[in-house]
């Protein structure tokens, strides 16, 4: 049996978790540069806050049932993440992150699921304050469509159990086929052509025509929803493809110091991503533009990939590359909104160059050395082109405190 465990509106309930005054209220968090609505607590849902909203379009009802706004705080959200995936790992055997706010965990041999899946639920919510919902079912996908009646269902006491050939067949009527996992919006448009409505009525279709006109993810998809197990448990996330790390600024760029200042921070981001999953980066790619809803200013968007002479995961070198691209795609003159670098070209083994001056192995040490203080104390080791006061940083202006990862902003409780 597999496990989905879900954090019910993960971003909010971390903000409610270090501020008990927003228990019962309207809570809403905005993404970058606090453009758009991006979580919500169930009282913004019933008011009509829709996912994706642009905050300025929200202002009156933020203004008639006071809702509470925040930007994104993604060294809080990250923390709590990793929290709850500890407390996970300590109750089950096996367990899969499969996203910041979500975990599969292997239920194999256990025989009493109810009260092992009421534990697991309740430790959680109890070491972090984040509330979570439990769904168990013979395979991942039944299991995702069994959180779903947890988290909706308030009987099922936040732990939906799908064990029976009834449970099954009700679950899946009762599911339409837009909300199943694997299940795109393609996809979907031609079954609907076929009469298929749900889940159930997808079950109902033969596999032949499933083989034929959804490939083999579309007819894994089908054999989950009949109880066949076709999808494993991942132990560690494959390594990725590609890196990329970009952001829209806070504030427009016009000069190249500030915009190389962006550009070696998210090389040096990418270069620690890249460090994390033991790879070398081969290429990178920069990119730049201006702001493409701004009709009354010049536009300007450009690329442009630079080959690296021998594979690299070290920062410098890749902090020098991506200046060195973001110096020949550079023109004055225009107000800049956005750019990012992406490492295009991964491999897991560097082959040295013959004429290669760089004392590579001490260079390794001295990655090794930063990453190990910038992951485990609260200072921040980064290079100098990086800057200090950052301006094009993301507009945060309604930022909660770093609970969990700041000193300098720990909670304080009065006792008196």
């Amino acid at each position: 049996m597999f496990g989905l465990v879900d954090c019910n509106n993960f971003y909010a309930s971390c903000e409610r978790a270090f501020n008990p005054s927003l228990n019962g209220k309207p809570v809403v968090v905005l993404s970058n540069n606090d453009g758009c609505v991006i979580a919500r607590s169930n009282e913004a849902k019933v008011i009509g806050i829709k996912m994706g909203v642009p905050a300025f379009h929200i202002k009156e009802l933020v203004h008639t049932h006071n809702v509470k706004v925040f930007s994104s705080n993604y060294a809080l959200y990250g923390d709590m993440s990793v929290r709850v995936m500890s407390i996970l790992t300590e109750q089950v055997p096996e367990i899969e992150i499969y996203s910041t706010d979500e975990a599969f965990i292997l239920l194999e041999g256990i025989r009493n699921l109810t009260n092992v899946g009421t534990n697991i639920v309740n430790k959680v919510t109890q070491g972090t304050g984040i509330p979570v919902s439990l769904g168990i079912a013979p395979t991942k996908t039944l299991a995702k469509i069994a959180n779903k009646f947890a988290k909706k269902y308030p009987a099922y006491d936040k732990v939906c159990i799908i064990d029976t050939e009834e449970k099954r067949i009700r679950a899946l009527q009762l599911t339409e086929i837009t909300d199943v996992w694997g299940i795109g919006k393609k996809q979907a448009s031609k079954l609907g052509q076929q009469g298929v409505k749900t889940a159930y009525d997808f079950t109902q279709i033969s596999g032949t025509w499933v083989r034929k006109n959804m490939t083999v993810v579309g007819e894994r998809t089908w054999k989950e929803l009949k109880g066949i197990s076709c999808i494993d448990m991942e132990k560690a996330p494959p390594p990725k493809k590609q890196i990329c790390t970009s952001r829209s600024f806070g504030k427009m760029i016009e000069y190249f110091d500030p915009m190389a200042e962006a550009v070696a921070t998210f090389a040096s981001a990418c270069a620690r991503k890249l460090r994390q999953q033991n790879a070398y980066a081969m290429s990178l790619m920069i990119f730049i533009h201006t702001n493409n809803f701004r009709e009354d200013l010049p536009q300007y968007w450009r690329n442009t990939i630079v080959k690296l002479p021998i594979p690299t995961a070290d920062t410098l070198e890749i902090v020098h590359y991506a200046l060195e691209g973001l110096k020949n795609i550079f023109i004055s003159g225009f107000q800049y909104k956005k750019a990012g670098v992406i490492i295009t070209e991964i491999t897991e083994v560097a082959q040295l160059g013959l004429f290669d001056t760089i004392n590579r192995a001490k260079r390794e040490r001295l990655m090794q050395a930063i990453d190990k203080i910038n992951g485990n104390y609260a200072c921040h080791i980064k290079l100098a082109i990086q800057g200090v006061v950052q301006e094009w940083r993301l507009k945060q202006e309604q930022l909660s405190h770093c609970y969990t990862t700041d000193i300098n902003e720990i909670i304080t409780i009065n006792c008196k």
